[in-house]
């Protein structure tokens, strides 16, 4: 991924506190347990694929999701 964020290149890392559902919690605790990782980790990805996707939409691209053997494709619409 080009545009990875790594906190140390970005200078000081700021702590937040976010209060989110019961169900969003689970939601990061199921995302982080099978990527083997961490909720904050899951929550940096998330903002890293969001950058990424306000970008290409204000650049007048698409955003979408293409099966494997490329029959398929699904436009992400709504995000920005």
């Amino acid at each position: 991924m080009a545009n990875q964020f790594k906190a140390s290149e970005k200078g000081t890392k700021i702590r937040l506190t976010l209060d989110v559902s019961q169900e969003l919690n689970n939601t990061l605790n199921e995302l982080a347990d099978d990527g083997n990782t961490t909720k904050s980790d899951i929550l940096r990805r998330a903002i890293a694929l969001m950058e990424i996707a306000v970008k290409a939409q204000k650049e007048g691209g698409k955003v979408m999701l293409v099966n494997n053997d490329k029959s398929e494709t699904k436009e992400i619409v709504g995000l920005y």
